[in-house]
C-alpha cells in the first residue's frame, strides 16, 4: 500500500506544482524524425501482416516469430483475434512463414497474446520455446516443446508468479529457467499510466527457476528487451525510456552486477545477439509517443548494431531507419548469414541483405 499512496501523492504534487509533460515527451523522444537508412535488397515478408514483435533464430536458420500482440495503448490490427507463433526458414531463397499448430489440452488458444520469446536447446537437442503471454491483460510464461516434423508446439506448462506481474521479454537459461523484464511495477492500468508518465523507474528484472525466484536488477524506466552473451557471462538489458543498453555480469548464483551502460539515443526495444560476433542488434522506436499512444500517427522504425560492447569504446551504428512509410513500429532485429530480419509490434516484417 505504501507505493500506491506515494504514487498518488507524487502525481497530485506534480500536477499542482508544474507541468510534467515536457519531461515525458523528452523520454519518449516525441516528434523525432530520422534520416532514412536502408540496406540493399529489402523486401517485406509474405504472410506477416499483424505483427512480429519478437523473434528467435536457431543456429540452423529456423526462426520463431511472435505475432498478434495486444498491448495497452499500442495499435492492433486484429484486436479480436488470438496471437500466434510463426515459423520461418531463413535458408530459403524467398522465405515465407507458416503458423505453428499449438497442442495441449490445458492451453487456452483463444486467450493467446504472445509477447517476448526465447529458446533453450538441451543436451538431447530438444528445443524448448518460452513465450511471454498476456491472457486478459495478465502475465504468464508458457513453456512449449518444438516438434519440428509435425510443425507444432506442445504445451508443457504455464508459469505464474507474483514477481512476474508485467513481463515484457525473457531470455532462457534452462528449460524452466530464465531472466525476465517487468516493464512496469504496477498492474492496475491507472497506476501503470502514472508510473510511466512520471518516470518513476520502478520496473525490474527477475531470475526465475522452479526452486528460486528473485529480483536481480531494478530501478529501470521501462525495462524492455533482454538477452545474454554467447559465452553466457553477461546479460544485456534494454531500458526503453532512458535510451540505454545495460551490461551486467552474471554470477554463478544467478545474481547480476552492473558493469556499464551504452547510450543509444533512441527508444531501445528487443535485443538480439549475433552468436558469431557477439554484436547486439536492437529494434528501436524513433518516436515513442507514436507507438505508446495509439492514434492516426504513423510510427517509424529504427535498428541499431552495437559492436564491441564490452570494450571501452563500443560502436553504435544505425543500420536501418525510416519514418513509417515501409515499416511501422520496429521492435526486434536479428541476423543470419548476412541477412537481416526486422520485426514490428503490430505490422509487417522486413528481410534485407547486409
Amino acid at each position: 500500500m505504501a507505493k500506491p499512496l506515494l504514487l498518488t501523492l507524487l502525481g497530485l504534487g506534480l500536477i499542482l506544482l508544474k507541468d510534467h509533460r515536457p519531461s515525458y515527451e523528452a523520454r519518449l523522444k516525441a516528434f523525432r524524425e530520422v534520416e532514412p537508412v536502408q540496406p540493399p535488397n529489402c523486401k517485406l515478408v509474405e504472410g506477416i501482416e499483424t505483427g512480429s514483435e519478437d523473434l528467435e533464430i536457431l543456429p540452423n536458420g529456423l526462426t520463431f516469430i511472435s505475432a498478434g500482440l495486444k498491448y495497452p495503448g499500442v495499435k492492433s490490427l486484429e484486436p479480436d483475434k488470438p496471437g500466434k507463433i510463426l515459423l520461418m526458414d531463413l535458408n530459403e531463397d524467398n522465405p515465407t512463414v507458416l503458423e505453428l499448430r499449438i497442442i495441449g489440452s490445458e492451453f487456452n488458444l483463444s486467450l493467446f497474446n504472445p509477447h517476448g520469446i526465447s529458446t533453450f536447446t538441451d543436451e538431447g537437442n530438444t528445443i524448448y520455446l518460452l513465450v511471454v503471454n498476456h491472457p486478459n491483460t495478465k502475465t504468464t510464461v508458457e513453456l512449449f516443446k518444438f516438434q519440428q516434423e509435425e510443425k507444432s508446439l506442445l504445451h508443457l506448462k504455464t508459469i505464474r508468479h507474483e514477481l512476474l506481474p508485467s513481463v515484457n521479454d525473457i531470455v532462457a537459461v534452462g528449460p524452466e529457467h530464465f531472466y525476465a523484464t517487468n516493464d512496469h511495477y504496477f498492474t492496475d492500468p491507472y497506476l501503470k499510466y502514472w508510473e510511466l508518465y512520471l518516470g518513476l523507474a520502478w520496473s525490474y528484472v527477475v531470475y526465475y527457476s522452479p526452486n528460486e525466484v528473485q529480483v536481480v536488477a531494478d530501478g529501470f524506466d521501462f525495462a524492455n528487451g533482454i538477452n545474454i552473451s554467447p559465452d553466457g557471462k553477461y546479460v544485456y538489458i534494454a531500458e526503453l525510456l532512458s535510451h540505454k543498453i545495460h551490461v551486467y555480469e552474471k554470477h554463478d548464483n544467478w545474481t547480476l552486477t552492473l558493469l556499464k551502460s551504452v547510450v543509444a539515443d533512441t527508444l531501445v526495444d528487443n535485443i538480439s545477439v549475433d552468436p558469431v560476433t557477439g554484436d547486439l542488434w536492437v529494434g528501436c522506436h524513433p518516436d515513442g509517443m507514436k507507438i505508446l499512444h495509439a492514434s492516426n500517427s504513423t510510427p517509424g522504425s529504427e535498428v541499431i548494431q552495437i559492436q564491441n560492447i564490452l570494450t571501452e569504446e563500443p560502436k553504435v551504428t544505425r543500420v536501418y531507419a525510416e519514418n513509417g512509410t515501409v515499416l511501422q513500429g520496429s521492435t526486434v532485429a536479428s541476423v543470419y548469414k548476412g541477412k537481416l530480419l526486422i520485426g514490428t509490434v503490430y505490422q509487417k516484417a522486413l528481410y534485407c541483405e547486409l
